[in-house]
């Protein structure tokens, strides 16, 4: 294993939760799966670019074949791409290969789950895989309970009921703020009545 595998194994450990809390052949198999090459571009590392990676060469003038050196880098994307298994979008910066890989894939869980670990090149892609793996594992070992159909259409009568109680009690709320309004601005138009009869009859007295 090249230095570059170890330190990404410690990174992939630390950030899924620690050696002793996942199960000794996922973490085997993570340390042989590793992979073995030893650069890899910068900005990879902080994203999916499923081996795209920055290229260099030459660029010929038309005019005397004069060759100067150039690059390609690869075209990234930040993209909010949605997990089932999170429940929630994540953001990501991608490579357009990549996304056409995770939409034949069927979305980022599967594509994570479908490349074997030598192509996932960075740490940050590891990490996901590891932890998406750990969750199913875990999402595998829960006991899931069925009810029968009478049982289920009592549990959504029973919603609907919360929810027509909801809509009735903010109905009668809302009824109850009006009246509140409409008392007070009638009681600010008495008193302004009075101070105008108020006010005549001083002006009468003075007169």
């Amino acid at each position: 294993m090249s230095f570059r595998a170890r330190e990404m194994y410690k990174k992939v450990v630390r950030r899924v939760g620690g050696e002793g809390k996942l199960p000794a052949e996922l973490m085997k198999s993570v340390k042989d799966m590793l992979p073995n090459s030893k650069v890899v571009m910068g900005r990879a590392k902080r994203g999916i670019f499923a081996g795209r990676h920055i290229q260099f060469g030459n660029k010929v003038s038309e005019d005397g074949g004069n060759k100067s050196r150039r690059s390609w880098k690869p075209n990234v994307q930040e993209k909010r791409l949605f997990s089932y298994i999170h429940d929630r979008h994540i953001r990501v910066k991608v490579t357009t290969h990549a996304l056409r890989c995770i939409d034949k894939a069927g979305g980022i869980d599967e594509y994570l789950l479908k490349t074997p670990y030598k192509k996932m090149d960075t740490e940050m892609g590891i990490a996901w895989k590891a932890k998406i793996e750990k969750m199913y594992s875990e999402l595998a070992e829960m006991e899931v309970g069925f009810f029968p159909p009478e049982e289920e259409a009592k549990i959504d009568q029973g919603f609907d009921e919360v929810r027509a109680a909801k809509r009735d009690f903010r109905r009668e709320a809302r009824r109850a703020l009006a009246k509140q309004r409409q008392l007070e601005a009638g009681e600010d138009q008495t008193t302004e009545v009075t101070d105008k009869k108020e006010e005549v009859s001083t002006t009468a007295a003075a007169a």
